[in-house]
């Protein structure tokens, strides 16, 4: 059963404490990426024997693959994804930054410019389950940036792709599709081989193997983050539903035995009533024995004294999501300073930010919420400057340079600066 904390008992650093990591995790994910980064598609093709039943129609999703997919899944379903594409790109649509150019000096223009990374990576997961909504959440922004190429890595079972994460990667305008997963897809867009092209940036979700290979990888390509296990913090008052919020806590534990559900109230009546809640749900819940060993190892209520304390414990925490189950919620967010994504109200579950309302899901894990953001278009461009000074601008200039240069020691950028100046 899940357990019930007073404040006092806890320590917040605790609450989201990674479990260990798989032994010899490093250096398993360190050969794979060797073997492919020398092997190329070789490596692929017998990392799929191995593990997923093999590729006999090759490793690039077709076309006509595609196509195929998208004609079996309900009609009903691509429209629930194209509406929810539509609402992701209007969201994300406001994150687009322009560049400046400021000429206020006499004979100095000065700017920077944003420009889309040219190509980028978008793993998405498909072990225990497929997920549609991450290529919605991870290709569109990646679009709206204007990013030339959108490469897409997912697992595959005996060559066979999820028809809805084909269907969704066409909505989203997912450039090329293939069909590797763990550590060495990551390998594969690092490094590139014979078929998969070499990318600048990987984004996505997925096991601790990925996330191990994204953080060796980083340097040679760009990442969004190492994500950690699947986070919910619930904040509720006395008056919360128990079995709202018992739903809401399954709907992270059954993510994966390593997700960690938290719920944290002033009501200890609240708390005894949603254990039992969580009982009464798991029992018929189609994956109830991975939420039952997240719920029974990394499950949690906490009572404290009050909603301020409630908030204070959720900001040292810094989850992943934070739902704000009270009245008028918009009155306790600005005291919210650390959390992913934040979920305002009783009646905006975090299932609704998953799949449909439009702010991104790829979030912060970890506590990294501190000092993190969620995913979203800055991630898919970069910034340049550009500087421009006329003869007169920088003789004006030439003196103060080379004096700067000289206090650090650096003769060569003193003499660069005077060199051109009429001093």
């Amino acid at each position: 059963m899940i357990r019930i904390l007073n404040s006092s008992e806890i320590d917040n650093s605790e609450i989201f404490e990674r479990k260990e990591a798989v032994k010899g995790l490093e250096g398993i994910v360190a050969a794979i990426i060797e073997n492919v980064k020398t092997r190329g598609d070789a490596a692929l093709f017998e990392y799929a024997e191995k593990f997923d039943g093999g590729l006999p129609g090759g490793l690039e999703v077709t076309e006509e693959e595609i196509d195929e997919a998208f004609a079996s899944v309900p009609a009903e379903l691509i429209a629930v994804m194209r509406e929810a594409e539509e609402n992701i790109r209007a969201f994300h649509s406001k994150q687009v930054r322009n560049g400046f150019t400021m000429t206020e000096k006499e004979g100095v223009i000065l700017g920077q410019r944003v420009t889309p990374i040219e190509k980028v990576g978008i793993y998405v997961p498909g072990g225990t389950a497929a997920y549609p909504s991450t290529v919605l959440m991870n290709a569109v922004p990646a679009k709206i940036a204007g990013c030339g190429e959108i490469v897409m890595v997912t697992p595959a079972k005996a060559g066979k792709v999820s028809p809805a994460i084909l269907a969704a990667a066409k909505i989203a305008g997912v450039t090329r599709i293939f069909k590797v997963g763990g550590a060495q897809a990551v390998a594969a867009l690092a490094y590139g081989t014979e078929t998969v092209p070499k990318v600048m940036k990987i984004v996505g979700p997925g096991n601790s193997f990925v996330a191990e290979a994204k953080r060796q990888v980083y340097g040679l390509v760009s990442i969004d983050m190492i994500a950690g296990p699947s986070e919910i913090l619930c904040v509720a008052d006395g008056k919360s539903d128990p079995a709202q919020l018992a739903a809401d806590l399954l709907s992270q534990a059954e993510h994966s035995e390593a997700a960690s559900a938290v719920l944290v109230t002033d009501s200890a009546a609240l708390a005894e009533a949603v254990s039992a809640e969580i009982e009464r749900q798991l029992a018929t819940l189609p994956r109830s024995g991975i939420a039952r060993a997240s719920i029974d190892d990394n499950g949690k209520i906490i009572i404290c004294p009050d909603l301020k304390a409630a908030v204070d414990i959720a900001n040292e925490i810094a989850p992943e999501h934070l739902e704000l189950c009270v009245d008028d919620p918009f009155s306790w967010l600005p005291l919210v300073s650390n959390a992913g994504s934040v979920f305002m109200g009783r009646y905006c579950p975090e299932a609704l930010g998953d799949y449909f309302a439009g702010p991104n899901h790829t979030l912060p894990t970890g506590g990294t919420a501190k000092f993190s953001s969620p995913l979203g278009v800055e991630d898919f461009v970069k910034r340049s400057q550009f500087s421009y000074y006329s003869k007169d601008a920088l003789n004006a200039a030439a003196e103060k340079i080379a004096l700067f240069a000289r206090a650090e020691g650096l003769e060569a950028h003193a003499r660069s600066a005077i060199s051109r100046g009429e001093v």
